[in-house]
């Protein structure tokens, strides 16, 4: 038998529709435009980079391909919401990623950090993921299957869900509770064909790693931790996001696939 060599295999999502939180800046905006490339209609909020996501919009395909609306995330009703709105942009849901996601900058020892932050931090990152979640299934189980999947999770962490992080116990534990979620949901839904699949970056160059990863003391500590020895782009983040929502990923699930340039092993 001859073997036949087909050099550019592709990770292609036509046909599919995708809702991507965050979707304006960083890992998100490289996520949109990555799912457009694989053939993808895309969803996306953002919260207050208007002028960022009409451009973005713009640049793939306009509403017809890619739609972008304003959507605060703190409540399940706002991610349900936002759900509603994407299926009635598109008549499906196939792939949920939840990226959206708020990492307050300033350290807060735990004696001292507000009940206020700690309850924000969990309403944005945990508390609207549910929302999300919960309504991207119901959507998700009543859908016909296409290639074997009736749709794909992927939920975004972090190396601190894992690692934990100093001075920022509120967002390290809101992005563990994910690591669970993604577990929980793999045990119960992957048997429905249903993938669940979490992806945990490390440090990112993104306008929210900005401030720390521009200070020279505190990037030259983040730089020791990482054995490669540089931070991540979002494209890097982007690539094993679209790779787990193919059906080249269709024996994956309830996997957390660790993004960080080797920075789990240190320490």
């Amino acid at each position: 038998m001859e073997f036949v060599t087909n050099f550019g295999v592709g990770l292609s999502l036509a046909g599919r529709t995708a809702l991507i939180t965050g979707g304006s800046r960083g890992i998100g905006a490289a996520t949109v435009r990555l799912f457009r490339r694989a053939g993808a209609q895309v969803f996306f909020n953002y919260r207050a980079a208007a002028e960022q996501a009409a451009l973005l919009a713009r640049e793939c395909g306009g509403e017809q391909h890619c739609c972008a609306v304003q959507q605060e995330l703190s409540t399940p009703a706002d991610g349900e919401s936002l759900v509603r709105s994407a299926v009635d942009a598109f008549g499906r849901l196939d792939c949920l990623v939840v990226n959206h996601g708020v990492w307050p900058p300033h350290d807060a020892p735990i004696g001292s950090m507000s009940t206020a932050q700690w309850r924000s931090t969990l309403a944005i990152n945990l508390d609207s993921t549910f929302g999300l979640v919960r309504a991207a299934v119901v959507q998700m189980q009543r859908q016909t299957p296409l290639e074997g999947a009736r749709g794909h999770i992927v939920l975004v962490a972090s190396t601190a869900a894992q690692r934990g992080e100093a001075f920022h116990a509120d967002y390290a534990a809101s992005k563990g509770a994910l690591l669970s979620l993604t577990k929980s949901l793999s045990s119960e839904l992957a048997g429905e064909g249903i993938y669940c699949n979490c992806v945990a970056p490390g440090w990112v160059a993104t306008e929210m790693s900005a401030a720390a990863l521009t200070h020279p003391e505190t990037s030259k500590k983040v730089l020791a931790t990482i054995p490669l020895g540089r931070v991540a782009s979002a494209d890097e983040i982007a690539g094993p996001i679209l790779f787990l929502c193919t059906p080249w990923a269709g024996f994956v699930s309830g996997e957390i696939f660790n993004v960080n340039g080797g920075a789990v092993l240190v320490g």
